[in-house]
């Protein structure tokens, strides 16, 4: 059996050494402040939010071309039979759909694009999953099995401090602005049927995080769990969360990622999310 390679795109956010680690290559996809397109690879998270406060308009996001795919596919096939391809969700942006383009234009390697139908930290899930199984000999088909159990029991929560940036970037609908309009209400929101929609409706961001972290403890309460924290520059905040779950539960294998400049763009500085899946 020969060699299969794993792509992801940059909005699982995983850092250098998980890169390395597990050979995973990514495409970056893109802001644009006006004029200016940056990699979101080439600006840290940090740097991007100072960035984002300094303009008055809202930067828009990018999705790598259908050359870049095919450029790194043929790269890859160089030394690999098959290429697995994490991409973040099809319905919040087209850059799936572009790595299924290419994967139809490249002859010399068999590429499998994945849909991960969410974004961040769980697509890094599935990256870094399908990364081990493949070290391991795992076929393409017995590795999509495998992920099949991650999906099944993927949880994912976020809190924004601002709907504006989702309305505005077109990722929320109109509609449903008013969640957090004049009762200062913090919707709870996640991914269903592969877009961003409200879950439950709480007063403040203390009782939204207390109550993702119910819905967290019911699963670890049966067996081991995967989570991460996620933030968009508070990295006390979200230190503090996982800290405070740690201690609670020894089951739990916990860490951090952000919300790096694409979804940033979207959910806004200093939203939260935590994410988790049954191991």
């Amino acid at each position: 059996m020969g060699k299969i390679s794993i792509v992801t795109d940059s909005t699982a956010y995983l850092d250098e050494q998980t890169l390395a680690e597990n050979d995973i290559s990514v495409i970056p996809l893109s802001v644009v402040f006006d004029q200016e397109t940056i990699e979101e690879t080439e600006i840290g998270t940090e740097a991007f939010y100072d960035k984002m406060r300094e303009h008055e308009k809202l930067p828009t996001t990018s999705q790598p071309s259908l050359g870049e795919f095919i450029n790194l596919y043929e790269k890859l096939g160089e030394t690999s039979d098959s290429i697995i391809s994490f991409h973040l969700s099809s319905g919040i942006s087209g850059t799936f759909e572009t790595a299924v383009a290419a994967a139809r234009s490249v002859e010399e390697v068999n590429v499998y694009p994945f849909d991960s139908e969410i974004s961040c930290s769980p697509q890094g899930y599935y990256a870094v999953e399908a990364a081990k199984l493949a070290r391991e000999g795992k076929t393409v088909d017995e590795i999509f099995e495998a992920l099949t159990s991650i999906r099944d029991t993927l949880a994912a929560y976020f809190i924004v401090a601002d709907l504006n940036h989702l309305h505005r970037g077109g990722r929320m609908s109109g509609a449903q602005k008013f969640l957090g309009s004049a009762l200062q209400i913090k919707p709870i929101l996640h991914f269903e049927d592969k877009v961003i929609v409200p879950f439950e409706k709480v007063r403040t961001e203390k009782k939204a995080i207390k109550r993702v972290m119910e819905l967290l403890e019911q699963d670890a309460e049966e067996g081991p769990v995967r989570a991460t924290v996620v933030h968009a520059n508070v990295p006390d905040k979200a230190e503090e969360i996982r800290s405070a779950l740690e201690k609670k539960y020894d089951n739990l294998e916990i860490d951090l990622s952000v919300f790096g400049p694409v979804i940033g763009t979207h959910l806004g500085e200093k939203a939260l999310g935590i994410t988790w899946y049954k191991k």
